[in-house]
């Protein structure tokens, strides 16, 4: 089964590809990442429409069941919060029309699963999926590191907890 997973957001949007093998934690395999992002001189629809046909064109491509994002949890700047809500709202959109199974997963369940501490910073979630990988992955933002951090801590979770 093909996952893709999401860091949401409205200037970046962080995404991550997996083949999960089986329910077994162990067993998958990544398949690539990347970064979408989008232009402040575009307008609010303008943005939103090509996060939109980014993710569909890599929905096309790959062909995932399941959809993860990592939730939205708090934001400091309450500007920020409504076009990541609005983005948001776009690929849970594209999410039904695909017919993807979303889950979500929140930070601290994110960083729990993958450093084993709920507040580990950016840096030592990098760390660790490097590890977990065990490649060296080009990654070019943070909202990419979470993409593949969240698509990760799908993998080794037991499916039957996220039902």
């Amino acid at each position: 089964m093909i996952l893709l997973a999401i860091d949401p957001g409205f200037e970046k949007i962080g995404y991550a590809l997996f083949e999960k093998k089986s329910k077994s934690g162990n067993d998958f395999a990544y398949l690539a990442s990347g970064l979408i992002k989008t232009h402040k001189s575009q307008t609010t629809e303008h943005r939103i429409s090509e996060i939109y046909s980014q993710l569909q064109a890599i929905i096309k491509e790959y062909k995932p069941e399941k959809l993860i994002m990592e939730q939205l949890f708090f934001f400091k700047n309450q500007k920020t919060v409504i076009g990541v809500a609005q983005a948001q709202g776009a690929i849970m959109l594209l999410s039904a029309q695909e017919h993807l199974q979303l889950i979500f997963l929140t930070p601290l369940q994110i960083k729990q699963i993958i450093t084993g501490y709920g507040n580990a910073d950016k840096k030592s979630v990098y760390k660790m999926i490097t590890l977990l990988l065990k490649q060296k992955i080009e990654v070019k933002d943070d909202d990419q590191s979470d993409a593949i951090a969240c698509g990760l801590a799908y993998c080794y979770m037991n499916e039957d907890l996220v039902r």
